[in-house]
């Protein structure tokens, strides 16, 4: 979740100043001692890297007040501007499905074969604000919404299979890291770089947004996945844990860092601009749906934690499987009603679609429904683009702000007598066993290069590993000494070869 400028920037010397890019190291020159770090009312806390579980891959819990508070906050820094994903486009299509998925999948969207599904997506960049370019060095949000007859499936993705950080407790200060510095409202890449340092499970993300593919060329010609692992049920009550991935067919293209620079100076909306044009133009865009699926005694077997969403699962190990095809063919009329007031949420799921122990998803559980009752009200889903329309709400939530649809006279509290309500036990979510000590388990060295080293070698080719060299290198230039070294040091421990190669580049840099 990263803007970057493509330019290189003179060294800055690690000594004190006043320059506006000195903030950090002047605040650290000033204060010799850290303060005690504290929840929002004042209370001292044991740690803030590590949420509470039960066991250290177990699911996240409700009472631990200290994310609550932390996430809570974070989702109402900005109004009315979405705080990630400010800067973003979208159209309308459909999902169809070609074939047959059921033993996986209960849920009625992947019924049979043939069966279309209405659908929105909204892409966009993730650390912009909303006048940011479209082309800079970001990752980008892929967020589609699935009108099912058994309500809205959101299944909001990024065009990485990885992110950043495994725990939801870091999510709000690695993305202060990327907007303005509170004095003097300028970006500071070294507090990126910084985070990065000291939550080394971030280099594989950060090595994907380096590369080529952290400059796509438009939405058109980008991946989407779903990240997270899911849970899939079928009609037998039977589980299984599940990835999504889309696939664009017609192909995956990336800008250069150049001419990503340029078109952020020529057209800031190339992206946008260039969606619509093509939709316009009956091009349409489309993409093949893939899963791929793990047992649960595949997930208790795997050495590495199958919820980590820092690691992709291999897919030598666990195939991809193809499921069906989404197009987009129409474009919005009125882009705020339909694309600005969108509003995503993971856990909008419907039958046979469940959630994994995945930290980061369960974190994003609570945070996407909080932050988009802030943003759009308390009834965001009653708004036309977010309405389940082709499977009507019916509960007891009444009134608040901007309330579109009273349920007319239908009884607002349950269980009643008055044919008000009913529920169907079909649609019971899977049942499974827990084990473990609640704790707040750290995970900052927990198979972290691993993967990296593989997407070095085996991944990129020889003239990708010189441009993603290139890239950091132009981006570190311009940061303190000691940013620089602590980066070459966690490169160096992907491959040596990576770490030599960008000290060598930033020593040139310094002639």
């Amino acid at each position: 979740m990263l803007m970057l400028p493509n330019m290189v920037q003179l060294t800055v010397d690690d000594t004190p100043g006043g320059m506006a890019s000195d903030q950090l190291k002047s605040y650290r020159d000033n204060h010799k001692e850290p303060h005690m770090m504290t929840t929002s009312s004042g209370a001292p806390l044991y740690t803030k890297t590590a949420v509470q579980t039960v066991g250290p891959r177990g699911p996240m819990l409700m009472q631990d007040v200290v994310y609550m508070d932390e996430m809570g906050h974070f989702d109402r820094e900005r109004i009315p501007e979405r705080v990630v994903h400010a800067k973003g486009g979208g159209a309308h299509g459909y999902f169809e499905v070609t074939h047959d998925i059921t033993k996986y999948c209960k849920a009625d969207i992947f019924s049979e074969i043939g069966k279309k599904t209405p659908m929105l997506a909204r892409f966009s960049t993730v650390g912009g604000e909303l006048g940011s370019a479209d082309t800079l060095r970001d990752p980008r949000g892929f967020a589609l919404k699935f009108y099912t007859e058994e309500g809205n499936w959101d299944l909001v993705c990024n065009n990485t299979p990885i992110f950043f950080i495994r725990d939801a407790i870091h999510f709000p200060n690695f993305i202060h890291t990327l907007k303005r510095h509170p004095r003097t409202h300028l970006k500071d890449r070294n507090a990126m770089f910084d985070f990065w340092i000291n939550r080394p499970e971030s280099i594989h993300q950060v090595m994907f947004l380096f590369s080529d593919r952290g400059t796509p060329d438009g939405f058109r010609h980008m991946n989407g996945y779903g990240s997270h692992a899911f849970k899939m049920v079928n009609k037998e009550g039977q589980p299984i844990y599940c990835k999504f991935h889309f696939k664009p067919t017609q192909g995956v293209k990336n800008l250069s860092a150049a001419d990503a620079s340029r078109l952020a100076g020529e057209n800031p909306d190339y992206a946008i601009e260039d969606l619509f044009n093509a939709i316009e133009k009956k091009d349409f865009p489309e993409w093949t749906l893939f899963i791929q699926v793990m047992t649960f005694e595949q997930a208790e077997k795997w050495e590495m934690n199958p919820f980590d969403v820092t690691k992709v699962w291999p897919h030598g190990d666990f195939p991809l499987i193809e499921v069906g095809k989404m197009v987009l063919n129409r474009n919005p009329k009125n882009h705020f009603a339909e694309i600005e007031q969108a509003a995503f949420n993971p856990a909008h799921v419907v039958p046979g679609i469940e959630f994994s122990p995945d930290k980061m998803l369960q974190g994003r559980l609570f945070s996407y429904a909080d932050t988009q009752s802030h943003r759009l009200g308390p009834n965001y889903i009653q708004l036309p683009i977010n309405c389940p329309y082709r499977s009507r709400p019916h509960n007891t939530q009444r009134d608040g702000l901007m309330a579109i649809d009273s349920q007319e006279d239908a009884p607002n509290y349950f269980p009643n007598s008055f044919n008000g309500h009913r529920t169907r036990d079909d649609a019971k979510e899977s049942t499974f066993s827990l084990t473990g000590d609640v704790d707040r388990y750290e995970t900052t060295d927990d198979h972290n290069y691993e993967q990296p080293r593989q997407f070095w070698e085996k991944v990129l080719n020889e003239e990708a590993r010189e441009r993603l060299i290139q890239n950091f290198s132009d981006s570190l230039a311009g940061c303190y000494e000691r940013i620089q070294q602590g980066m070459i040091e966690i490169f160096t421990n992907v491959h040596p070869d990576f770490g030599n190669a960008v000290r060598h580049q930033l020593s040139q840099k310094k002639h």
